[in-house]
Protein backbone atom coordinates (compact mmCIF):
# COMPACT_ATOMS: atom_id res chain seq x y z
CA UNK A 1 0.00 0.00 0.00
CA UNK A 2 1.44 3.31 -1.08
CA UNK A 3 1.19 6.22 1.39
CA UNK A 4 0.89 9.58 -0.19
CA UNK A 5 2.25 12.33 2.04
CA UNK A 6 0.79 15.79 1.79
CA UNK A 7 3.24 18.42 0.67
CA UNK A 8 1.09 21.32 1.76
CA UNK A 9 2.50 23.19 4.76
CA UNK A 10 0.32 24.81 7.43
CA UNK A 11 -0.15 28.48 6.92
CA UNK A 12 2.14 30.61 8.99
CA UNK A 13 0.37 33.19 11.06
CA UNK A 14 1.73 36.59 10.17
CA UNK A 15 1.39 39.64 12.37
CA UNK A 16 1.60 43.05 10.83
CA UNK A 17 4.23 45.50 11.96
CA UNK A 18 1.57 47.83 13.33
CA UNK A 19 0.07 45.04 15.46
CA UNK A 20 3.49 44.08 16.79
CA UNK A 21 4.19 47.65 17.81
CA UNK A 22 0.83 47.84 19.55
CA UNK A 23 1.48 44.57 21.41
CA UNK A 24 4.88 45.78 22.54
CA UNK A 25 3.29 49.01 23.68
CA UNK A 26 0.70 47.18 25.77
CA UNK A 27 3.47 44.99 27.17
CA UNK A 28 5.43 48.00 28.42
CA UNK A 29 2.42 49.80 29.91
CA UNK A 30 1.05 46.65 31.54
CA UNK A 31 2.81 47.29 34.91
CA UNK A 32 1.38 50.82 35.04
CA UNK A 33 -2.09 49.54 34.12
CA UNK A 34 -1.86 46.82 36.76
CA UNK A 35 -0.83 49.38 39.36
CA UNK A 36 -3.70 51.66 38.33
CA UNK A 37 -6.34 48.93 38.54
CA UNK A 38 -5.11 47.43 41.82
CA UNK A 39 -4.11 50.53 43.76
CA UNK A 40 -6.32 53.25 42.24
CA UNK A 41 -9.43 52.02 40.46
CA UNK A 42 -10.27 49.13 42.80
CA UNK A 43 -9.95 51.23 46.00
CA UNK A 44 -12.00 54.03 44.43
CA UNK A 45 -14.81 51.65 43.47
CA UNK A 46 -14.70 50.05 46.91
CA UNK A 47 -14.82 53.44 48.58
CA UNK A 48 -17.77 54.44 46.41
CA UNK A 49 -19.64 51.34 47.54
CA UNK A 50 -18.81 52.05 51.19
CA UNK A 51 -20.19 55.58 50.86
CA UNK A 52 -23.69 54.05 50.85
CA UNK A 53 -23.09 52.17 54.12
CA UNK A 54 -22.39 53.01 57.74
CA UNK A 55 -19.10 51.12 57.63
CA UNK A 56 -17.04 51.74 60.79
CA UNK A 57 -14.60 48.78 60.66
CA UNK A 58 -17.18 46.66 62.56
CA UNK A 59 -20.45 46.92 60.64
CA UNK A 60 -21.35 47.85 57.09
CA UNK A 61 -25.12 48.15 56.87
CA UNK A 62 -26.67 49.70 53.78
CA UNK A 63 -27.96 53.24 54.49
CA UNK A 64 -28.51 54.52 50.95
CA UNK A 65 -28.07 58.27 50.53
CA UNK A 66 -28.02 59.04 54.25
CA UNK A 67 -24.31 59.90 54.28
CA UNK A 68 -24.71 62.31 51.39
CA UNK A 69 -27.75 63.93 53.00
CA UNK A 70 -25.81 64.37 56.24
CA UNK A 71 -22.99 66.08 54.38
CA UNK A 72 -25.28 68.81 53.06
CA UNK A 73 -27.02 69.34 56.40
CA UNK A 74 -24.05 69.57 58.78
CA UNK A 75 -22.43 72.88 59.61
CA UNK A 76 -18.96 71.38 60.08
CA UNK A 77 -18.84 70.53 56.39
CA UNK A 78 -19.70 74.10 55.37
CA UNK A 79 -17.15 75.43 57.85
CA UNK A 80 -14.45 73.15 56.39
CA UNK A 81 -15.44 74.18 52.86
CA UNK A 82 -15.11 77.86 53.76
CA UNK A 83 -11.67 77.25 55.27
CA UNK A 84 -10.63 75.40 52.11
CA UNK A 85 -11.85 78.24 49.88
CA UNK A 86 -10.13 80.82 52.09
CA UNK A 87 -6.91 78.85 51.88
CA UNK A 88 -7.10 78.79 48.09
CA UNK A 89 -7.97 82.50 47.79
CA UNK A 90 -4.94 83.41 49.86
CA UNK A 91 -2.51 80.94 48.34
CA UNK A 92 -3.20 80.98 44.60
CA UNK A 93 -2.73 84.71 43.82
CA UNK A 94 0.35 84.98 46.05
CA UNK A 95 1.85 81.82 44.57
CA UNK A 96 1.39 82.97 40.98
CA UNK A 97 2.71 86.49 41.64
CA UNK A 98 5.80 85.41 43.59
CA UNK A 99 6.63 82.56 41.21
CA UNK A 100 6.40 84.92 38.22
CA UNK A 101 8.65 87.47 39.93
CA UNK A 102 11.21 84.79 40.76
CA UNK A 103 11.06 83.45 37.20
CA UNK A 104 11.73 86.92 35.83
CA UNK A 105 14.68 87.32 38.19
CA UNK A 106 16.34 83.98 37.43
CA UNK A 107 15.76 84.45 33.69
CA UNK A 108 18.31 87.25 33.70
CA UNK A 109 21.69 86.42 32.23
CA UNK A 110 23.80 87.23 35.24
CA UNK A 111 26.67 85.39 36.84
CA UNK A 112 25.70 82.67 39.31
CA UNK A 113 22.00 82.68 38.38
CA UNK A 114 21.94 78.86 38.41
CA UNK A 115 22.72 78.95 42.13
CA UNK A 116 19.64 81.08 42.77
CA UNK A 117 17.50 78.70 40.69
CA UNK A 118 18.70 75.81 42.84
CA UNK A 119 18.09 77.70 46.08
CA UNK A 120 14.55 78.68 45.09
CA UNK A 121 13.76 75.13 43.98
CA UNK A 122 15.16 73.36 47.06
CA UNK A 123 11.93 73.71 49.13
CA UNK A 124 10.10 71.68 46.47
CA UNK A 125 12.47 68.77 47.13
CA UNK A 126 12.21 69.09 50.90
CA UNK A 127 10.13 66.48 52.72
CA UNK A 128 6.71 67.86 53.63
CA UNK A 129 6.89 66.44 57.13
CA UNK A 130 10.36 67.87 57.76
CA UNK A 131 9.28 71.24 56.37
CA UNK A 132 6.21 71.26 58.64
CA UNK A 133 8.27 70.42 61.72
CA UNK A 134 10.86 73.10 60.95
CA UNK A 135 8.25 75.77 60.30
CA UNK A 136 6.36 74.80 63.46
CA UNK A 137 9.55 75.47 65.41
CA UNK A 138 10.03 78.77 63.57
CA UNK A 139 6.49 79.81 64.52
CA UNK A 140 6.97 78.77 68.16
CA UNK A 141 5.72 81.70 70.29
CA UNK A 142 8.59 81.48 72.80
CA UNK A 143 11.67 80.23 70.98
CA UNK A 144 10.75 80.64 67.31
CA UNK A 145 12.82 82.74 64.92
CA UNK A 146 9.73 84.53 63.58
CA UNK A 147 8.85 86.07 66.95
CA UNK A 148 12.55 86.84 67.54
CA UNK A 149 12.50 88.84 64.31
CA UNK A 150 9.26 90.53 65.40
CA UNK A 151 10.89 91.65 68.65
CA UNK A 152 13.93 92.86 66.71
CA UNK A 153 11.62 95.04 64.60
CA UNK A 154 9.87 96.37 67.73
CA UNK A 155 6.68 94.49 66.84
CA UNK A 156 4.59 92.45 69.30
CA UNK A 157 5.15 88.66 69.09
CA UNK A 158 2.23 86.53 67.95
CA UNK A 159 0.77 83.12 68.71
CA UNK A 160 1.07 82.09 65.08
CA UNK A 161 -0.20 78.53 65.26
CA UNK A 162 -2.32 78.94 68.40
CA UNK A 163 -4.36 81.98 67.36
CA UNK A 164 -7.49 81.08 65.31
CA UNK A 165 -7.08 84.32 63.36
CA UNK A 166 -3.47 83.59 62.35
CA UNK A 167 -3.17 79.81 62.11
CA UNK A 168 -4.51 79.43 58.56
CA UNK A 169 -2.40 82.35 57.32
CA UNK A 170 0.68 80.67 58.80
CA UNK A 171 -0.10 77.43 56.94
CA UNK A 172 -0.51 79.46 53.72
CA UNK A 173 2.98 80.89 54.22
CA UNK A 174 4.45 77.39 54.55
CA UNK A 175 2.60 76.12 51.47
CA UNK A 176 3.73 79.20 49.54
CA UNK A 177 7.35 78.63 50.53
CA UNK A 178 7.07 74.96 49.60
CA UNK A 179 5.44 75.32 46.18
CA UNK A 180 6.60 78.61 44.70
CA UNK A 181 9.82 77.07 43.35
CA UNK A 182 7.97 74.57 41.15
CA UNK A 183 5.76 77.22 39.60
CA UNK A 184 8.83 79.40 39.14
CA UNK A 185 10.36 76.69 36.94
CA UNK A 186 7.15 76.38 34.93
CA UNK A 187 7.05 80.15 34.37
CA UNK A 188 10.74 80.08 33.51
CA UNK A 189 10.10 77.49 30.81
CA UNK A 190 7.35 79.72 29.43
CA UNK A 191 9.63 82.77 29.47
CA UNK A 192 12.42 80.99 27.65
CA UNK A 193 10.03 79.81 24.94
CA UNK A 194 9.19 83.42 23.95
CA UNK A 195 11.14 84.39 20.80
CA UNK A 196 13.79 87.01 21.51
CA UNK A 197 12.96 88.71 18.21
CA UNK A 198 9.73 90.01 19.75
CA UNK A 199 11.66 91.86 22.45
CA UNK A 200 14.08 93.24 19.87
CA UNK A 201 11.16 94.49 17.77
CA UNK A 202 9.60 96.09 20.84
CA UNK A 203 12.88 97.89 21.62
CA UNK A 204 13.10 99.16 18.06
CA UNK A 205 9.61 100.57 18.45
CA UNK A 206 10.75 102.43 21.57
CA UNK A 207 8.96 100.26 24.14
CA UNK A 208 10.16 100.49 27.72
CA UNK A 209 10.91 97.46 29.88
CA UNK A 210 7.47 97.67 31.48
CA UNK A 211 5.75 97.95 28.09
CA UNK A 212 7.67 94.93 26.79
CA UNK A 213 6.58 92.98 29.85
CA UNK A 214 2.96 94.10 29.55
CA UNK A 215 2.45 93.70 25.81
CA UNK A 216 4.88 90.89 24.98
CA UNK A 217 5.61 88.77 28.04
CA UNK A 218 2.23 88.65 29.75
CA UNK A 219 0.14 87.81 26.65
CA UNK A 220 2.50 84.98 25.69
CA UNK A 221 2.47 83.58 29.24
CA UNK A 222 -1.30 83.19 29.40
CA UNK A 223 -1.27 79.48 28.62
CA UNK A 224 1.45 78.87 31.21
CA UNK A 225 -0.37 80.94 33.81
CA UNK A 226 -3.60 79.06 33.07
CA UNK A 227 -1.90 75.71 33.66
CA UNK A 228 -0.43 76.93 36.95
CA UNK A 229 -3.81 78.36 38.00
CA UNK A 230 -5.68 75.10 37.35
CA UNK A 231 -3.09 72.99 39.16
CA UNK A 232 -3.03 75.45 42.07
CA UNK A 233 -6.82 75.26 42.38
CA UNK A 234 -6.69 71.47 42.56
CA UNK A 235 -3.75 71.52 44.98
CA UNK A 236 -5.42 74.01 47.33
CA UNK A 237 -8.29 71.55 47.86
CA UNK A 238 -5.82 68.80 48.72
CA UNK A 239 -3.82 70.52 51.47
CA UNK A 240 -3.26 68.07 54.29
CA UNK A 241 0.38 67.46 55.24
CA UNK A 242 1.15 70.92 56.60
CA UNK A 243 -2.06 71.00 58.62
CA UNK A 244 -1.51 67.51 60.02
CA UNK A 245 2.05 68.27 61.11
CA UNK A 246 1.61 71.86 62.31
CA UNK A 247 -1.92 72.38 63.66
CA UNK A 248 -3.95 69.11 63.52
CA UNK A 249 -6.92 71.13 62.30
CA UNK A 250 -6.80 73.56 65.21
CA UNK A 251 -6.96 75.80 67.01
CA UNK A 252 -10.74 75.56 67.39
CA UNK A 253 -11.09 74.19 63.85
CA UNK A 254 -9.39 77.23 62.29
CA UNK A 255 -7.38 75.04 59.89
CA UNK A 256 -9.83 72.16 59.44
CA UNK A 257 -10.15 71.92 55.66
CA UNK A 258 -12.31 69.45 53.78
CA UNK A 259 -9.61 66.88 53.29
CA UNK A 260 -8.58 67.10 56.94
CA UNK A 261 -12.22 66.65 57.91
CA UNK A 262 -12.25 63.47 55.83
CA UNK A 263 -9.19 62.25 57.72
CA UNK A 264 -10.83 62.98 61.08
CA UNK A 265 -14.07 61.23 60.20
CA UNK A 266 -12.29 58.19 58.79
CA UNK A 267 -9.36 57.59 61.14
CA UNK A 268 -10.33 59.34 64.36
CA UNK A 269 -14.06 58.62 64.51
CA UNK A 270 -13.90 55.49 62.27
CA UNK A 271 -16.85 56.70 60.18
CA UNK A 272 -15.50 55.16 57.00
CA UNK A 273 -18.79 55.26 55.12
CA UNK A 274 -19.40 58.92 55.87
CA UNK A 275 -15.77 59.79 55.06
CA UNK A 276 -16.04 57.95 51.73
CA UNK A 277 -19.13 59.94 50.81
CA UNK A 278 -17.37 63.15 51.79
CA UNK A 279 -14.39 62.18 49.66
CA UNK A 280 -16.62 61.73 46.60
CA UNK A 281 -18.27 65.08 47.23
CA UNK A 282 -14.80 66.63 47.34
CA UNK A 283 -13.91 64.82 44.11
CA UNK A 284 -16.99 66.22 42.36
CA UNK A 285 -16.19 69.68 43.68
CA UNK A 286 -12.61 69.58 42.40
CA UNK A 287 -13.75 68.10 39.07
CA UNK A 288 -16.33 70.88 38.73
CA UNK A 289 -13.71 73.55 39.38
CA UNK A 290 -11.34 71.99 36.84
CA UNK A 291 -14.14 71.75 34.27
CA UNK A 292 -15.13 75.38 34.87
CA UNK A 293 -11.52 76.45 34.33
CA UNK A 294 -11.27 74.46 31.11
CA UNK A 295 -14.56 75.67 29.65
CA UNK A 296 -14.72 79.25 30.91
CA UNK A 297 -11.30 80.48 32.01
CA UNK A 298 -9.47 78.77 29.16
CA UNK A 299 -11.87 80.27 26.62
CA UNK A 300 -11.24 83.70 28.15
CA UNK A 301 -7.49 83.13 27.86
CA UNK A 302 -7.74 82.06 24.22
CA UNK A 303 -10.03 84.95 23.30
CA UNK A 304 -7.61 87.39 24.88
CA UNK A 305 -4.70 86.36 22.69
Amino acid sequence: MIRIESTTRPKKITVSRRTRKALWGYFFIFPALLYFFVWVLLPVLTSFGLSFTNYNTATADWVGLKNYIDIFTQTKVYSALLKTIQFGLELIPANMIFSLILALLVDQKIRGVSIFRTVYYLPVLTSLVIAGIVWASLFDPRTGAVNWLMRLLRLPPQQWLYNPDLALHSVVVVRLWKGVGYNMMVFLAGLQSIPKELYEAAQLDGASAWQSFRFVTLPLLKSTAFYIFVMACISSFQVFGEIYVMTRGGPAGATRTLIYLIYEEAFQYTKMGYASALAFVLFLLVAGIALFNLLVVNRFVEDGR
